[in-house]
């Protein structure tokens, strides 16, 4: 390892098990075969090799030698669209440019450094994509022994980072929202720092601040299917609460001309659409309107948005795109070009009628206009 053109020492297993009060045998155990050591113990070894920068012998190994042609991505999961699309446009160009492709699953829960390190010794380059069991010190210590690119998640120093635009598009969708009468607006997903969703979190924030609105409903939750019929349990659960006591959630339509809402809301921007669409399908069960009374969107324009009865609106994102970006920037790394400046690619605001848009026949709008967001 370098710095400054001064080489530094490389820490051993020594060094490690004396930090972590270990002997080198538990320590070679760790990262061979993490199952057999006690969960404090193994933390206490993965704790110490990240202070140490420390890089297993056979990974180290790997450094020295030819190139394996390989490129290795670290990703949360491959459940819905988004992740799968990611990964596709990845793999896509990494084959056009004759590189394969090493995956390591790890859910942010999952803190699996023994897996990212034994990858690190098999590919030529890095790639970290979202919030994943591999965190920003794990990226670090990554970057500096192997080139390394990361997609919408937080930025680290040395890493090429790659986005899509998120925040002024969230704002744009909030004030469509507000244009069309809405000033109780719940928001659903988790705005974790660094994320996607954190900045869709943030536009959503700016425009009702830009309106003079206070925030309504937040519900902090995964981005996943089952979060989303949970939100919406929450919804029809607090309405019939209301109605049990007699106690309009809202002003009705007849009175005020306003939606009329359902649990205090009159409007859900869903963190993508996994989450909206199954909170419209739940509510729709129910009998509630959707938009009449409660105007949802999503997010990523997924094919089920736009066959959906109402369509959704949502945000569309050239995810694939995204994914194949990174991938080229990282071959270029591994070629040794030098780190960039963060790259960022558009988003576009798709209007259908689950915002309250009118479809084709009633105003003559037409079903999905897109919008430059």
């Amino acid at each position: 390892m370098m710095v400054n053109g001064d080489a530094l020492p490389v820490p051993t297993i020594y060094q490690v098990a004396e930090r972590a009060g270990v002997s080198i045998a538990t320590v070679s155990r760790a990262f061979g075969d993490p199952s057999k050591v006690a969960p404090r113990t193994r933390d206490a070894v993965f704790e110490a090799a990240r202070e140490l920068r420390y890089v297993p012998a056979a990974a180290a190994r790997a450094l020295a030698v030819r190139r394996s042609k390989a490129l290795g991505v670290v990703l949360p999961h491959i459940a819905g669209p988004y992740y799968a699309e990611l990964l596709v446009g990845f793999e896509i160009a990494a084959s056009e440019l004759g590189l394969s492709v090493v995956l390591v699953l790890a859910k942010p829960q999952e803190h699996r450094p023994a897996a990212v390190l034994d990858l690190l010794g098999r590919v030529d380059g890095m790639a970290f994509m979202a919030r994943s069991g591999a965190d920003d010190e794990i990226v670090r210590q990554v970057s500096e022994v192997r080139p390394t690119v990361s997609v919408a998640r937080g930025r680290v120093d040395g890493v090429d980072a790659f986005y899509a635009e998120n925040r002024r598009s969230a704002q744009h969708l909030t004030e469509h929202l507000i244009g069309h009468g809405r000033r109780r607006i719940g928001f659903v997903g988790r705005p974790e720092e660094g994320s996607d969703i954190g900045r869709r979190h943030r536009g959503h924030l700016d425009a009702l601040a830009a309106a003079g609105l206070s925030p309504a409903r937040h519900f902090a939750v995964d981005p996943v299917e089952s979060a989303g019929r949970e939100v919406a349990e929450q919804l029809l659960a607090v309405a019939q609460q209301d109605l049990d006591r007699a106690v309009p959630t809202a002003p009705t339509a007849e009175s005020s001309g306003a939606p009329r809402g359902i649990a205090g809301l009159d409007a859900l921007v869903c963190g993508n659409d996994e989450l909206a669409l199954a909170i419209i399908a739940r509510l729709a069960t129910a009998g509630v309107d959707v938009p009449g009374e409660l105007a949802v969107t999503g997010w990523d324009d997924t094919v089920t948005a736009r066959y959906l009865s109402p369509g959704l609106t949502t945000v569309r994102q050239e995810v694939a795109q995204l994914g194949a970006l990174a991938a080229r920037r990282l071959a270029a790394r591994i070629d040794g070009a030098a780190v960039q400046e963060p790259c960022t690619v558009g988003s576009t605001l798709v209007l259908r009628e689950s915002c309250g848009c009118s479809p084709l026949g009633v105003s003559g709008a037409p079903p999905a206009a897109a919008l430059p967001a």
